[in-house]
């Protein structure tokens, strides 16, 4: 018998096989078995070798002439099956369409949005506004007018993303400070300016390359330290709650002169040391200082006359410390098992 004949035999083999298939457990059986990677068809192609090279090139168009049909067959069969178990289904009421879909649950603030308005609505009692300015900013505004030249080694804390060569991804909330005073003065003003930040750093537990701040300004006639400090342990007192206690430590910062930072005990730990707060039992909540003369000067206003201070808080941080989050990157990870807890 030829491979020709052989091959005939196959097709009509699989073609009664086909016609005798009742379930769609039989049909993708026998889809296996003749059309499948092993299966009788395939194995067909091994065959070509064996023959002479003049009649290799007309068994190969015939083996795939077969197996089209019977692929074009085995659909049908296969369509046809589904649509009459569906039928079935329906029938017996398997499926009722008329039914309510599934409620859709409703969806609530972000910890952030939440924590954001929680420090609108302290700092409003304590008479600050709200002023927004723009994420993306000029580099005049982010560095120049808040006392870092391009030679300042300042610079080298922020790791910034760069638009074009004058715009760049605010690296802080402070080039607000500017924006404010310039619209306000020479009238005193107290502003909160809240907005989204942007460094390029290392990720981890405490730090995320995109971020939260609150920047505050307070520019009047004799203001002093004692205001400053006075002011943040009213927030830290309003927000962690009267039972925390707060350290302020010297620091510099080129727009603040003199500056501070200012830590509270960690709640994580209870003082004990964390990954969160580097193990020392007490993490910054934010960076102040009186504002330094060249800033008030480049704002409008004469710092023989007038004075200010200014402090910066992240959001996300806050809110870790208040609700015991451990992982800055819980914040950005999109996974409703975390936020549904707030």
């Amino acid at each position: 018998m030829s491979l020709f004949d052989e091959l005939e035999q196959i097709r009509t083999a699989a073609l009664q096989a086909l016609d005798e298939a009742a379930t769609r457990e039989e049909l993708e059986a026998w889809e296996k078995r003749t059309l499948g990677r092993k299966g009788a068809v395939t194995l067909q192609t091994r065959s070509i070798g064996k023959l002479p090279p003049e009649e290799r090139p007309a068994f190969g168009q015939r083996i795939n002439v077969i197996k089209q049909e019977l692929e074009a067959i085995y659909t049908t069969r296969a369509q046809a099956m589904r649509h009459a178990e569906l039928t079935r289904e329906l029938a017996g009421g398997a499926v009722d369409v008329t039914l309510p879909g599934r409620p859709v649950t409703p969806g609530h603030l972000h910890l952030t949005t939440q924590t954001l308005r929680q420090l609108y609505d302290i700092f409003a009692r304590m008479g600050f506004e709200v002023y927004e300015s723009p994420d993306v900013e000029l580099e005049t505004y982010n560095f120049d007018l808040l006392n870092i030249p391009a030679y300042h080694p300042a610079r080298d804390m922020w790791d910034t993303f760069w638009v074009d060569d004058q715009r760049l991804l605010r690296t802080h909330t402070s080039p607000g400070q500017i924006r404010a005073m310039r619209e306000r003065a020479p009238e005193p003003l107290r502003v909160i300016l809240p907005g989204k930040c942007y460094r390029y750093e290392q990720i981890t537990a405490r730090s995320e390359h995109q971020f939260y701040q609150i920047e505050g300004l307070a520019v009047g006639r004799n203001i002093t330290m004692t205001d400053l400090i006075g002011t943040l342990r009213q927030f830290t007192s309003l927000f962690y709650g009267a039972e925390r206690q707060t350290r302020v430590r010297s620091s510099y910062f080129p727009f603040t002169e003199p500056s501070i930072e200012v830590d509270i005990d960690c709640i994580l730990c209870g003082g004990k040391g964390c990954p969160v707060c580097k193990y020392t039992g007490w993490l910054e909540i934010c960076g102040a200082g009186m504002v330094h003369p060249v800033v008030l000067e480049n704002g409008g206003y004469d710092p023989a006359a007038w004075s200010g201070f200014a402090f910066g808080l992240g959001v996300e941080r806050p809110a870790m410390m208040k609700y015991h989050v451990k992982d800055i990157r819980y914040f950005y990870g999109n996974d409703l098992r975390f936020l549904r807890q707030f």
